[in-house]
């Protein structure tokens, strides 16, 4: 029997670096070592805020007290993304967590809906989502688990600040028993051979060996790139934004519980509201506007007084061909970047964590295991690749060169063949377990940015309309009075004690 793994080194903290030690000392426990090198010179990239439900699962999973983690982090709930402009100029839609309509059915939603709507007897999508609605209201309340209750359908996420969640995980995590060095590192040592990483040298001479590493230390790879040259491959042909200008701004009135996303002349605008202050960003093409220019738009479109000078970040849209090479394993922006138009970039993150601990290794490190994880790894990015795409895709907007070219661009066949099949018959489907975004979520999108189905299904011409459209009335009453019967977001986070004393 193989030797099981004994000492994990995580290289690089961030949020990447300290949810990954939470994790794996979570699950390991006395079995092997944690330990997380991680230098305080190096600054955290921490443009990521806004999240989406799984993360719920993670915190529970690693331990979390739900009202002590909102306090530290200073976070609020989020039920939606809101996307201005997206579709055309001066038009809004959301994009909420959950289900349109009554839940899992045998029926799909969206065929019922657009054979009532044909016929002037639905309302408009936005009624049939009690995310939406409560969005919309600045309400929140608490999932219930009665798939029978309408609050059944009320997933939240969170939004908030990135670096004070890795901080937080920090100081869980060293109580716990994870070791944390301080420390830059200026060499990678391979074993001859195979190449296997072997330890890493810091710039005080200290040597750090493990079984496993996990590379987190930002866009540079420094293990799964610079040591073992995994390979990069580029998506900026479909996503041609490179840039990012990140500024925070003073709070300004009621916390809004969904994340909103402006489409600007060249890319797209950012606002997430935490408890203490508003986080922006400008994400754009710099083939379009200049960084002096992405500067003054966003600063010309913040809700209150900046609290810094913007900060700017370049980067590559793609992914590492390889996210775990011999016995390495990149997380975060080491094993690639996707935009974070809708929220995935932590989510990304606990996916390669979460597929780990389900592929973990032995020291014989099976070549069949690591290449089962790259692949769905691999596909599972594909696919919310595929669903940020859609934004730019689907969009009739041609009043600047950006939009103009976005809107003209190839796409992938995988992403052509879900909008062809929803375009056709209002067909939707998810391709395996694996894919985050559900049915709800393509339909949102689809339909919010103007992508209209020619007609349904022909089998839901046979419905009984009068009785499927009071169906439709009767879930929208349910959304009305339920959401009417729910809490303003900040008066819920005060109940419950998230609400930091500070904010």
């Amino acid at each position: 029997m193989a030797e099981p793994i004994r000492s994990v080194l995580i290289v690089g903290g961030g949020t990447a670096g300290w949810m990954a030690a939470a994790a794996l000392q979570r699950t390991l426990g006395p079995h092997a070592k944690v330990t997380l090198v991680e230098s305080e010179e190096i600054g955290i990239v921490g443009v990521g805020e806004a999240t989406v439900p799984p993360i719920r699962d993670f915190n529970v999973m690693i331990g979390l007290d739900e009202a002590e983690f909102m306090r530290e982090t200073k976070a609020t709930l989020k039920l939606a993304i809101a996307l201005e402009n997206w579709g055309a100029l001066g038009h809004r839609y959301l994009h909420p967590f959950g289900t349109f309509g009554p839940g899992p059915t045998l029926a799909d939603f969206q065929q019922t809906y657009f054979a009532l709507k044909a016929q002037g007897l639905a309302d408009d999508l936005e009624r049939y989502s009690i995310c939406w609605c409560a969005a919309e209201a600045g309400k929140v309340g608490v999932r219930s688990p009665d798939p029978r209750n309408p609050l059944n359908g009320l997933f939240t996420a969170y939004h908030f600040d990135a670096t004070l969640y890795a901080r937080y995980l920090r100081r869980v995590c060293e109580t716990r028993g994870v070791t944390r060095v301080e420390g830059k590192v200026v060499d990678v040592v391979q074993r001859a051979g195979d190449g296997f990483v072997e330890s890493i040298t810091l710039e005080d001479g200290r040597s750090l060996a493990a079984d496993l590493f996990i590379d987190c230390t930002g866009f540079r790879g420094l293990l799964i790139e610079g040591a073992l040259k995994a390979g990069y491959e580029d998506w900026s042909h479909w996503l041609p934004c490179n840039r990012a200008m990140a500024v925070p701004c003073a709070k300004v009135g009621p916390v809004s519980p969904y994340t909103l996303s402006t489409a600007r002349e060249a890319g797209w605008q950012w606002r997430i509201q935490l408890q203490h202050r508003t986080g922006n960003g400008y994400v754009y093409c710099s083939d379009h506007i200049t960084d002096d220019q992405a500067r003054e738009t966003l600063l010309a479109n913040l809700d209150g007084e900046p609290l810094a000078e913007p900060r700017g970040l370049k980067f590559v849209t793609g992914r590492r061909k390889k996210y775990w090479d011999r016995n390495v394993v990149t997380l975060g922006l080491s094993s690639g970047f996707i935009e974070p138009l809708e929220s995935t970039s932590i989510h990304l993150v606990q996916a390669g964590i979460t597929r780990l601990l389900q592929h973990f290794p032995d020291k014989d490190f099976s070549p069949v295991n690591i290449a089962a994880y790259n692949r769905r790894l691999g596909r599972e990015v594909e696919l919310i690749r595929d669903f940020v795409i859609l934004h730019y895709h689907a969009t009739q907007r041609d009043d600047t060169p950006f939009w103009r070219q976005v809107a003209a661009m190839p796409i992938p066949d995988s992403l052509a063949e879900r909008v062809d099949a929803f375009r056709d018959r209002a067909l939707l489907y998810q391709v395996g377990a694996d894919e985050y975004f559900s049915q709800g979520s393509w339909l949102a999108v689809m339909y919010g940015q103007g992508v209209v189905p020619r007609g349904p299904n022909p089998l839901y011409q046979y419905q009984d309309a009068q009785r499927s459209a009071a169906g439709l009335r009767n879930i929208a009453e349910v959304i009305d009075r339920t959401v009417a019967a729910l809490p303003d977001h900040e008066a819920f986070l005060k109940a419950n004690n998230m609400w930091s004393g500070d904010a």
